[in-house]
């Protein structure tokens, strides 16, 4: 580092100390903030302010940034950070671990301290004694000790005062300010859903459902989120709260399935607001539920993203050092935009942006960041892959394919630096692997092809939902989750649907026109033709059949229109991130026709 400025020991260790305050009190004012948001969330939900809630999330997604530059320029104001030589920097990280050994999100504030000395530090510093490479405090065992603070999760005991007054019990403790519509007809189809998933289960001397503390807030839901403990069964217990038409609350449905909290924290949904005082208790006690689930995932569906980020990272350096497989040009339809590529033994694919891209593509790298920012800010509604993004990394050339070294050299050299033994990659996105829609459509069965239609049309249909029209809907810009569910993951071309005008293919002047290469109608550049769409996803008759059987208004421009009327409206839709036909007003009808209908009581 250039000019470095050296300082007497007992000066140098006090400016250590400094610094060190300096930055955890940056990581504090982010972490109050992340809880403030947590608070503000559960007004919005009270209150059915959507749109509110909507703007949130959001400005919560830029926060952790806008701290880390507030903390970089004060470091640079205050002490010359750039300038501060090794010596300092080595003593500032021990100040800072020092005071984290009381901290309740230590794991987070050194991630914090990793993304500050990032903006400030050379790359060349970024794996030795400077940053957290690896965790220094353990968060194993660590609890809120304040008097009044609530702790991680309360236990019920439902063999004490009965299944029904400790479900009630549950539900009322959150002190929620909206009334429930009939909390006792709800209750009732929570334990009749208990019955018909796990029949008549004999209550061992262990029998108890935790709770977290805190509700979890996401679009229109609030969930309670808990597990079940029965001697050997140990079930997850998720409850969401919705409002409805009566303006009250009720109980939506029960996940009782780890199958169905899979999809509920999917990295294709956005992040939930939640108010933690020590994440990692959170995170641990998720991973009873969802033992696949590795804890960076949790992490992003937390909304600590960037601790995700950060532990995404040191699990992808653990798993290059213990395998052996080269990264390769990723199978599939070669993207205009993109250069995609993967680790056969690892789960996640690597985006890089083309230095330039082919006709008919009329775009900027610029312009395609910006796509991926507008989706990482954007309500995803379980359709949309949500993204890593990463500067400078540094992969081993011996791990890369010869083939993908040609195509990177060859498609985005502006992107790439050689230093040592690596090659540095000075932009990535990466997101979680799947299989191209087009390849499962092409080698499935006639059952999986159906379902891929049947997803594909109801992926199209979220998205609309959500204000956004993907641009371009080949198969092969969808890929198919391990959950069977359809998600979109090409963004260079998406725009906001209320931006787009749809409009209806006006009828040939004459017989002629319809055997033109080229349309005869006037076609502007955000103008779209739902009935043109069957001439590029309809060519397979598989498709054409299950498609028509499942999703025959799909080239009518009134479905386009009517998605993109309501949104203008300012509706904000509904979204279930669980099958629909297990909402409680759906599989219990009855119970919702009558309002003198008895709860369910189970002895």
């Amino acid at each position: 580092m250039a000019a470095m400025k050296h300082f007497p020991k007992l000066l140098s260790s006090q400016i250590g100390f400094d610094v060190a305050q300096t930055m955890l009190d940056g990581f504090n004012r982010h972490y109050h903030n992340f809880c403030d948001a947590a608070a503000r969330a559960r007004t919005f939900f009270e209150a059915a302010d959507w749109r509110a809630l909507q703007q949130l999330a959001r400005e919560r997604i830029a926060s952790y940034d806008d701290r880390v530059k507030e903390c970089v320029v004060a470091l640079e104001d205050e002490y010359g950070a750039e300038s501060i030589d090794d010596e300092v920097w080595q003593q500032i990280k021990l100040h800072y671990i020092g005071l984290l050994t009381t901290h309740r999100q230590p794991e987070c504030a050194e991630t914090f301290f990793n993304s500050v000395c990032c903006k400030i530090l050379h790359r060349s510093y970024f794996n030795n004694d400077f940053i957290f490479v690896r965790p220094a405090i353990s968060t194993e065992y660590i609890e809120n000790d304040e008097p009044a603070a609530k702790p991680t999760y309360r236990a019920y005991y439902p063999g004490k005062d009965g299944v029904a007054a400790t479900l009630e019990r549950i539900v009322t403790n959150f002190q929620l300010q909206t009334p429930f519509e009939d909390l006792g007809r709800d209750v009732g189809c929570i334990m009749q859903t208990m019955l018909d998933t796990f029949g008549v289960v004999e209550p061992k001397p262990d029998f108890q459902i935790h709770v977290l503390s805190s509700l979890f807030f996401r679009h229109k839901g609030a969930y309670i989120v808990g597990r079940i403990i029965n001697g050997d069964l140990l079930a997850p217990f998720v409850v969401p709260i919705r409002h409805v038409e009566s303006g009250r609350l009720a109980l939506d449905t029960v996940l009782l399935r780890t199958q169905q909290l899979l999809i509920l924290f999917s990295f294709s949904h956005s992040y939930f607001l939640v108010d933690m005082e020590v994440p990692s208790a959170y995170v641990e006690f998720l991973r009873t539920i969802m033992p696949r689930k590795a804890k960076g995932e949790i992490y992003t569906s937390l909304g600590l993203q960037k601790q995700g980020k950060n532990l995404f990272y040191r699990d992808l350096l653990h798993h290059l050092s213990h395998s052996s497989d080269r990264f390769i040009v990723a199978p599939g339809i070669r993207g205009m935009v993109m250069i995609v590529f993967t680790l056969p033994s690892y789960p996640y694919v690597f985006k890089v942006i083309k230095d330039s891209f082919p006709a008919p593509k009329e775009t900027t790298r610029e312009q395609v960041e910006a796509k991926y920012q507008l989706v990482k800010r954007h309500d995803r509604l379980g359709r949309l892959a949500d993204t890593l993004e990463y500067s400078s990394v540094a992969l081993p050339v011996a791990r890369l394919d010869e083939a993908l070294v040609r195509e990177l050299e060859t498609l985005a050299p502006s992107m790439l630096e050689y230093e040592g033994d690596n090659l540095v990659i000075r932009h990535v996105y990466i997101e979680r692997r799947m299989v191209p829609l087009n390849l499962y459509l092409q080698n499935g069965s006639d059952a999986e092809v159906e379902h891929g239609i049947r997803e594909y049309g109801n992926a199209i249909k979220d998205l609309l939902r959500a204000n956004i029209f993907p641009g371009d809907m080949l198969y092969k810009n969808f890929g198919v989750t391990r959950n069977g569910r359809v998600v979109f993951y090409d963004y260079d071309e998406i725009e906001y649907l209320t931006d787009c005008n749809v409009r209806a293919v006006p009828p040939p002047r004459h017989e002629e026109d319809e055997l033109l290469g080229e349309p005869w109608y006037a076609v502007g550049p955000r103008d779209i033709f739902p009935q043109t769409y069957g001439t590029f996803l309809l060519g397979d008759p598989r498709v054409k059949r299950a498609f028509l059987a499942h999703h025959a208004d799909f080239f009518e421009p009134g479905l386009w229109q009517e998605s993109r009327a309501r949104l203008i409206a300012g509706e904000v839709p509904d979204c279930f991130p669980y099958d629909a036909s297990i909402r409680f007003s759906v599989c219990y009808p009855e119970r919702f026709a009558r309002e003198d209908a008895p709860a369910v009581r189970v002895a």
